[in-house]
């Protein structure tokens, strides 16, 4: 209560027991030290113990709320408790001092109190009514606790909480993302095991499908080189060579595109093609084959006249590869269907088959490079399973799909190509642009043009191939000098200046860049300016671009059809003219 209030309450005991008499002084001396030791219990208590009027108006302060807000008694007494109450807080005291009016006690209500420096207070609140002798509720006592350790206690107990509950939340993403990262990883390894395996099995597949014809081809040379072939089986041997020979050209031809497609370096003719046109000459070069094999071949073609935008050899490709395919799995006396049809913007390209069908756990994977369904040494059918990657990503490169679809095992397939259409134009049919190393899968010799009273200097360091070129050219018309070294060439070139070169880009010694570096550096009039073709078996798109610069005109990989060799060498030699 304060000392001020202390001595009142001992005057007033002292007044009272004189008035009572003095038998009462002894009880009324008790009496005042029971006061006294009330007021200084008051005085040291720690919380802050408050009274009020009914107003609000503070009426007594002990040394508990002087230490929590920093005001004294002096200062403090007299003045309203809303000096005390935050101003977003100040409907708290007319809600207190009502139930207060109503004779409520308030328990423990926590609340925020402004101290003297102005800092806010956390404090816990307890409120009771103060009563007369009358039983009359004359004022409030109230017992504010300082509450800030506490709630600073809960504050960091939260925050810590919340920080156990983050790390745990990161223990567990982290447990998580391992998890992740060791199922990851188990197939990552599981996919390279499988991948080294098909790596395995395509190497094996890939010597087997070219030792195969190489050994027919080496077996029959031997023997006609020895006279061991009667004069009746020579034209039998011979067939057999070219055949061999042109599968394992395709062979190497398919493992080319194959790489330039994985490189990007893939180069296509792209104008309008008629499908009905590229689809024909895909059906003709399959017929033997489907003959031979006992298959019926047939074709629902729709004859409208539509275009789409591509490169017709490319897309011949396409067709004999799925052809090819389906004759390959379809047993004698079953049948082949090519269908042609117009859907809505593209056309769609079908070819089914009665034969072997595809597995469905295969399916998915039927475009895949160097897979196979028949892994087996004991394999029906020979590939090296990269005509279906082939398909897929020429038919793509056109900005087209391709499908395929089996029933089952012993069921048949269906593959199904879909090309967008050209837009409307105009084109005169005829005339075509074709590029002039461009393979025609249809082309013949006879049909080649001619070289008539051409002078020739061919240069390779393989006498076969000279031999072979030799003749091919001059029945052509031309006139051949063969040699077979640089100095051998250009001691032909000092005898008589031809009017076209074709030379070997591979050979000991100097090579066919040095020859043509060495021919560009001559005078026009001792053949600076001879047209230059490079005939060679590096076949790269950086091969084809270093010939172009050392100074070659054409570049032309080998193996090569006569009819594209002689079609080159027309066209620059008028081109010189």
């Amino acid at each position: 209560m304060g000392r001020l209030s202390l001595r009142r309450v001992k005057f007033a005991t002292i007044t009272k027991a004189k008035k009572m008499g003095t038998e009462k002084v002894t009880n009324l001396r008790a009496l005042e030290l029971a006061a006294y030791w009330l007021s200084a219990i008051i005085e040291s208590a720690d919380d802050a113990i408050i009274s009020k009027t009914l107003e609000g108006i503070i009426t007594s302060w002990n040394g508990g709320a002087e230490r929590i807000f920093g005001y004294t008694a002096d200062e403090i007494i007299g003045k309203p408790v809303t000096v005390l109450i935050p101003p977003d807080h100040l409907d708290e005291e007319p809600k207190i001092l009502a139930r207060i009016r109503a004779g409520e006690r308030i328990d423990h209500y926590e609340t925020v109190r402004l101290a003297k420096d102005g800092s806010f207070i956390d404090i816990s609140l307890t409120v009771s009514p103060i009563k007369n002798e009358q039983g009359t509720i004359i004022g409030a006592s109230k017992i504010a606790r300082d509450i800030r350790a506490r709630k600073q206690a809960e504050e960091a107990l939260r925050e810590q909480t919340l920080e156990n509950a983050r790390l745990y939340e990161e223990a567990q993403r982290a447990r998580t993302e391992a998890e992740n990262a060791a199922v990851e990883n188990e197939r990552l390894y599981h996919k390279a095991q499988e991948a080294s395996q098909l790596k395995e099995e395509f190497l094996a597949t890939v010597s087997h499908e070219l030792r195969n014809p190489l050994n027919a081809i080496l077996g029959w040379s031997r023997m006609l080189r020895l006279g061991q072939v009667s004069e009746d089986g020579v034209t039998k041997a011979l067939e057999t060579i070219e055949r061999n020979a042109a599968a394992q050209a395709q062979l190497i031809d398919d493992l080319l595109d194959v790489s330039m497609i994985i490189t990007g370096k893939l180069r296509m003719d792209v104008r309008p093609a008629d499908p009905n046109l590229f689809i024909e000459a895909a059906i003709d070069a399959v017929k033997p084959a489907a003959e031979a094999r006992g298959v019926r071949l047939q074709k629902i073609m729709d004859t409208g006249a539509v275009s789409v935008p591509g490169d017709p050899i490319r897309l011949q490709q396409v067709v004999w590869n799925l052809l090819s395919n389906a004759i390959k799995f379809t047993s004698r006396g079953g049948s082949v269907q090519v269908r042609l049809a117009r859907v809505n913007s593209h056309i769609e390209i079908a070819v089914s088959d009665t034969g072997e069908g595809i597995a469905a756990e295969f399916l998915p994977h039927v475009f895949d490079r160097f897979r196979q369904a028949d892994q087996r040494t004991t394999r029906l059918h020979g590939g090296m399973g990269l005509g279906l990657a082939i398909v897929k990503n020429l038919v793509e490169l056109h900005g087209g799909s391709v499908e395929a679809a089996s029933p089952g095992i012993g069921e048949g397939a269906t593959f199904t190509v879909q090309l967008p259409l050209l837009p409307v134009y105009e084109v005169d049919p005829e005339v075509g642009r074709v590029h002039p190393t461009a393979r025609d899968l249809s082309s013949q010799a006879e049909h080649a043009e001619r070289l008539d009273g051409t002078a020739v200097l061919v240069v390779d360091d393989e006498l076969d191939t000279r031999e072979l070129l030799r003749a091919g050219l001059e029945r052509c018309g031309a006139q051949v000098v063969v040699a077979g070294s640089v100095a051998e060439a250009f001691g032909a070139i000092e005898v008589q200046i031809p009017d076209l070169l074709i030379s070997d880009i591979g050979m000991p010694g100097e090579d066919g860049y040095d020859l043509i570096r060495k021919l560009r550096l001559l005078a026009d009039e001792k053949g600076g300016k001879i047209p230059a073709i490079a005939l060679t078996a590096y076949a790269r798109v950086e091969d084809r671009l270093r010939a172009l610069r050392a100074g070659y005109q054409m570049h032309v990989p080998k193996p090569v059809e006569l009819a594209e060799l002689v079609a080159v060498a027309d066209s620059l030699v008028k081109r010189r003219a």
